[in-house]
């Protein structure tokens, strides 16, 4: 058994073997290979007049190849062995009259390789013998050939970056599912670049660890009322960490917090009493309020019974519109009757005037 691989499984995140670019080769790049390749064969056709056009077209062609190489793996060893194999195929295949050209593309190689181009919203941490050197901003530049390496393009612009926390406990012990958003930027292409191995991974898992930990410092309640503040305790706290690294947090958000089914479903029927308990109190301040019209309308019609005998006689004609049917009394019935004796009186002749139509059904 390899015990060191037994350990090394135990670690999370162990970074796998990655070929470190020594430089972009870009169109850019073919353009000056072409350019001294062009300068090549014109001094080539120059100096020996009786070259074999068919030679130089081969020559050539290996030349734009090396080309299509470095841009596959651009760093400078293999551009040495290039050059190499440039010069030991002249030896072996070629004559040494055709020297200028190999010569010309050898030195296109290695200009080519050189020429570098930073879009604007890149910057270029530039190492020169394996100390910094640099940090170049958007445009053209030069490398020195052999000896300055680009250590990584940062891209500045604001990104945002999701991450979660799953089955994390709060601090009344709910497991909840969180999942955030996070935008960050980088401000010190140097640090991000020197400072910390991965940014981007580091970054994250800061922010993962840093939403469950501020999960575990609040209930349940307050994650699902207070996200805005949640959000904005995780932003400072991932932000004094991933300053000296050159990265600010601009904000994090929480966009879903999903909790048990159990817990929902009963926090659910939670939400519908405490709705009915504030529609009962609503309606006990209603009937208070109207009680309160009642008993001022009581005192003004104590004082005026012109306006009382008229709110009866209003009250007795809705009463009757109401059932579709039509009273007559004198006027002065309002005198010696109550005005509940009244509608009592009506209301037993509808059910008397029923109970007779019920019968003469069941008769028939």
């Amino acid at each position: 058994m390899n015990l060191f691989q037994t350990k090394s499984n135990r670690v999370k995140n162990i970074q796998t073997p990655v070929l470190h670019k020594d430089f972009s080769y870009s169109a850019v790049s073919f353009l000056v290979l072409g350019i001294f390749v062009a300068v090549g064969v014109f001094i080539q056709l120059q100096l020996f007049p009786d070259s074999e056009i068919e030679s130089i077209v081969q020559l050539t062609a290996g030349l734009f190849f090396g080309g299509v190489l470095m841009a596959l793996l651009p760093i400078w060893l293999f551009s040495i062995v290039i050059i190499a194999a440039i010069w030991i195929n002249l030896l072996a295949f070629f004559s040494l009259d055709f020297w200028p050209l190999a010569a010309l593309g050898s030195i296109g190689i290695l200009v080519s390789a050189s020429v570098e181009l930073v879009y604007q919203w890149d910057k270029v941490v530039i190492l020169r013998a394996g100390k910094f050197r640099k940090v170049h901003g958007p445009g053209l530049f030069i490398l020195l050939p052999l000896l300055d390496r680009t250590a990584a393009y940062v891209d500045t612009r604001i990104r945002a970056t999701d991450f979660s926390a799953e089955k994390t406990l709060t601090v009344d012990t709910v497991p909840v599912h969180v999942d955030a958003l996070c935008f960050w930027m980088i401000w010190d292409a140097q640090k991000a670049v020197l400072e910390v191995e991965n940014y981007l991974e580091a970054v994250t898992l800061s922010a993962q660890t840093a939403l469950r930990d501020s999960i575990g410092k609040h209930d349940l309640a307050s994650l699902l009322s207070e996200r805005e503040e949640l959000g904005r305790e995780i932003q400072q706290a991932l932000d004094s960490k991933t300053n000296p690294w050159g990265v600010s947090i601009m904000s994090v958000e929480i966009t879903d917090i999903i909790i048990p089914k159990e817990l929902e479903n009963a926090m659910s029927k939670q939400a519908q009493a405490e709705r009915e308990r504030q529609s009962r109190v609503i309606l006990s301040n209603a009937e208070v309020e109207i009680a309160e019209k009642f008993e001022l309308a009581a005192e003004k019609y104590s004082n005026n019974p012109t306006a009382f005998q008229l709110r009866a006689m209003n009250m007795v004609y809705e009463g009757l519109r109401q059932n579709n049917s039509m009273m007559l009394m004198p006027s002065s019935a309002l005198d010696n009757m109550n005005l509940g004796t009244v509608l009592g009186t009506q209301a037993m002749n509808d059910i008397n005037k029923l109970k007779t139509e019920t019968k003469e059904k069941q008769d028939d």
